[in-house]
């Protein structure tokens, strides 16, 4: 323990940001963080126990277009949660207005694509040389290769899991892409237009010519899912170019509404995918005149899904009888001082949890700041996984989002939108984590939440005056230069900047048991109870 307070001193020490973890640019108390840098300096390391209690939040998160990043599509169930049930809602739009699909077209096929996460290093590659393309016969070579996707989720039901997926016309129209839907949103759904049993497979297929190597046929790895040529035909290629549904994008999204991706099961997994990267084509043929002789042509019309278009996960939940139903139905206000024996953490809209730094914790130690002229070093909160109740395969989450919980006198709302003040202070520096998991492998696994600035605005500013915070499953999104989102959109609200929406991971975790004092010794769990570790140095 002696050594890794030292090494925290020489951390602190290579700070040259104005001192930000010891010291304020104030005078007198503030500064006296300067004097570690001196020799004689002492440090001590002092935990405190802390209040864990449930977030219920309603099942409810916004999944609009403005929020997925990623989308998702599944379904999982296990005890503890109970089951979470996902499917995709979008709307449809024609990449331009007024198509032309030429002289006496025939549709052959509708194919919907979507590309989920796979394991790209899990590769089966099957090459066959004297493969014949159908399309004229044409002596060919075509090259496979098929990836697993990544699966959240028990992915061994019956050997391997087989999910069904279900695609639906949407009768209700969806609005503008700019709405702000939630998860639970509910739209009426009608024609079913294609279904797929999907073995958790993707595959890339490539042929090529064997006569000059050129590509007759390249498609992703991707779902394919065969959908109802005859909706399309009279929906879309039948329809004159100049019928008024096709005049603009606002006319067609109210013809045609969108569609509905769901799964029949109750268990199994759930996926991620890019829902910019989804496809929906149609394969048709048409009348090409040369030289006065007509010939039937190929073409592919992409219609335009997911991306700019109004689009959003529909969540569904049912943990009747679980463990998390009965902790949730037993929330109340008192809950953040009596605390919660065990805390349920799931992401998608599930329950988040707050962490309470006790407020005779923070007087005591304000009290030495002011008298004894502490000066503090860092201050961590850790929480341990349940190693009985969460003694799962599933991966455990790598991360949270984590804001402070102050109720404001003028406002109905009482979380803040804002980063902690060491996400403003520290981030880009590459000394600071806000969590850092340990042991994802093992039971119990833990993490440290780092709130050292925080801590010490609320000790020495009184800024905020409680060490009330909320957490959730997720982590805070960034851009591809690895700017957080968060930071460089303020006015936006830094906090609406996350994964929550799209991580399906869930935990529990080991609480504050109500029936134990905090840090009665006779509590058989009180080390791995929820705790503030504290350290600071005197002179």
């Amino acid at each position: 323990m002696i050594r890794t307070i030292q090494e925290l001193f020489k951390i602190a020490a290579t700070v040259v940001i104005g001192s930000l973890i010891l010291v304020n640019c104030e005078p007198d108390a503030d500064q006296l963080g300067s004097q570690f840098f001196q020799d004689g300096a002492q440090g001590t390391e002092k935990t405190y126990p802390i209040v864990a209690y449930n977030v219920n939040n309603g099942d409810s998160i916004r999944t609009d277009a403005a929020r997925l990043q990623s989308a998702t599509l599944g379904v999982f169930t296990e005890s503890q949660f109970g089951m979470q049930k996902v499917s995709y809602v979008t709307q449809v739009r024609l990449p331009a207005a007024n198509p032309d699909f030429g002289t006496n077209p025939k549709l052959d096929s509708a194919v919907l694509v979507i590309k989920p996460q796979y394991a790209i290093d899990s590769v089966t590659s099957v090459t066959k040389d004297d493969y014949i393309f159908p399309e004229g016969a044409i002596p060919a070579k075509r090259i496979m290769n098929t990836y697993p996707i990544l699966k959240y989720g028990n992915t061994k039901i019956g050997g391997k899991t087989l999910l069904n997926f279900r695609v639906q016309e949407v009768t209700d129209f969806l609005g503008s892409n700019a709405d702000q839907i939630r998860s639970n949103r509910n739209v009426a759904a009608g024609a079913q237009l294609g279904t797929k049993t999907f073995d958790g497979n993707v595959s890339y297929v490539k042929v090529t010519k064997d006569a000059d190597d050129s590509v007759l046929l390249e498609n992703q790895a991707g779902i394919r899912i065969k959908l109802d040529s005859t909706f399309f035909a009279n929906k879309i290629i039948n329809k004159p170019s100049t019928s008024p549904e096709f005049s603009d994008a606002a006319s067609f999204i109210r013809y045609f509404k969108g569609i509905r991706i769901s799964v029949d099961e109750t268990d199994g997994y759930i996926f991620n995918f890019d829902p910019t990267s989804m496809e929906l084509n149609l394969y048709y043929k048409s009348d090409k005149v040369t030289n006065g002789v007509t010939a039937r042509e190929q073409s592919t019309y992409m219609m335009n899904v997911g991306g700019s278009n109004s689009h959003f996960n529909q969540i569904e939940f049912n943990r009747a009888g679980t463990p998390s139903a009965a902790a949730l139905a037993a929330i109340t206000p008192m809950d953040s001082i009596n605390g919660a024996a065990k805390i349920f953490a799931q992401g998608m809209g599930g329950p988040g949890f707050g962490l309470k730094i006790p407020d005779a914790t923070i007087a005591a130690v304000r009290n030495q700041f002011q008298n004894d002229k502490i000066g503090i070093v860092s201050a961590k909160l850790r929480i341990y996984t349940d190693a009985v109740s969460w003694n799962k395969k599933y991966a455990k989450p790598a991360s949270f989002t984590v804001k402070k919980y102050i109720k404001k006198e003028k406002e109905n709302d009482p979380y803040l939108n804002t980063f902690l003040d060491d996400m403003n202070a520290l981030y880009g520096t590459g000394i600071y984590n806000l969590v850092k998991a340990f042991d994802l492998e093992k039971n119990p696994a833990y993490y440290d939440i780092g709130i050292t600035q925080t801590f010490k605005n609320i000790i020495e500013k009184q800024n905020p005056k409680t060490g009330n915070l909320i957490l959730n499953v997720g982590t805070y999104t960034m851009d591809a230069s690895g700017n957080m989102l968060g930071e460089l959109y303020p006015n936006l609200g830094p906090q609406n900047f996350n994964t929550r929406s799209f991580t399906p991971n869930r935990v529990v975790l080991v609480g504050k048991d109500p029936l134990y004092p905090l840090n009665d010794p006779s509590d058989p769990l009180k080390e791995l109870r929820p705790k503030l570790i504290l350290t600071y140095g005197q002179k």
